[in-house]
């Protein structure tokens, strides 16, 4: 008996294969580049030498990439989140103390527990501790300008420092950069991996930075300045910004044909 006539006498045949989604849908939803900066801006003129010269390739996402690495409490020091004092020597740096806080989500809004928040800055006159910022700015012998955080379950994360001040660099005659600190976040694989800066509400240097200026979509730009947030704020200490960082989401894991959760 050959296979339609089989299909014929027994209906169950019929039945379409159950449904098997591809590898990619077990990872990361694919990036929406419309928002994010060209890789070639010549009015950010690093970019001129630093942009790929041929078409990017597109690959699915696999185990490395929807994995990452796991970290606990255990792995960070008691003032790793305390940049006012995890490297002072004789008293407290030199600067405005604030507190920076929020939370970090994936693309559907779920927060993103235990995860790693690393963060850097120049000091409050701008200046990096390191070798190769020659700027003028003394460096604070109080503040080494890095620390680090943990989410926790839902996706909260909170640090203190003092607010970094504006520097030059050597893009045209008289560019500035805005007062920002730099994030790095891990996320759940290493396709969330983020690397991106925050910078202040009402910072007059803002609409002007060159690189900022590449950025296509004004609400993108938006999510990159923090508000100020008075009721994080500590009396007579620390004013608090918020700052919510939003990671690629994960597609919904399938229960045999259907999505589960959704």
């Amino acid at each position: 008996m050959n296979a339609q006539a089989k299909a014929l006498q027994d209906p169950r045949l019929n039945r379409p294969e159950p449904f098997t989604p591809p590898l990619g849908d077990g990872g990361f939803f694919q990036r929406d580049r419309s928002i994010h900066p060209p890789a070639y801006a010549p009015g950010y003129k690093s970019s001129v030498l630093r942009s790929p010269r041929q078409s990017l390739l597109s690959l699915e996402n696999s185990v490395s990439e929807i994995t990452g690495p796991v970290f606990g409490h255990n792995d960070l020091g008691p003032l790793d989140n305390d940049l006012i004092r995890n490297y002072a020597k004789d008293g407290d740096p030199v600067g405005e103390r604030i507190i920076v806080h929020g939370r970090v989500l994936d693309e559907t809004g779920r927060g993103v527990p235990n995860t790693l928040v690393e963060f850097w800055q120049a000091n409050a006159g701008g200046r990096y501790r390191h070798k190769k910022d020659t700027y003028l700015a003394p460096i604070d012998p109080n503040f080494g300008g890095c620390g680090r955080a943990l989410t926790d379950d839902t996706g909260y994360y909170y640090f203190r420092t003092v607010k970094p001040g504006p520097y030059p660099w050597r893009n045209f005659v008289n560019s500035w950069r805005p007062a920002h600190i730099h994030f790095s976040v891990f996320g759940s694989g290493f396709a969330q991996r983020l690397i991106t800066q925050m910078y202040f509400e009402g910072d007059p240097l803002i609409p002007v930075c060159p690189i900022l200026t590449t950025i296509p979509d004004k609400d993108a730009l938006d999510r990159l300045v923090a508000p100020l947030d008075l009721n994080a704020s500590t009396p007579f200490d620390s004013l608090a910004y918020r700052f919510d960082i939003v990671l690629r989401g994960q597609r919904s894991t399938y229960f045999e044909n259907r999505t589960a959760g959704n």
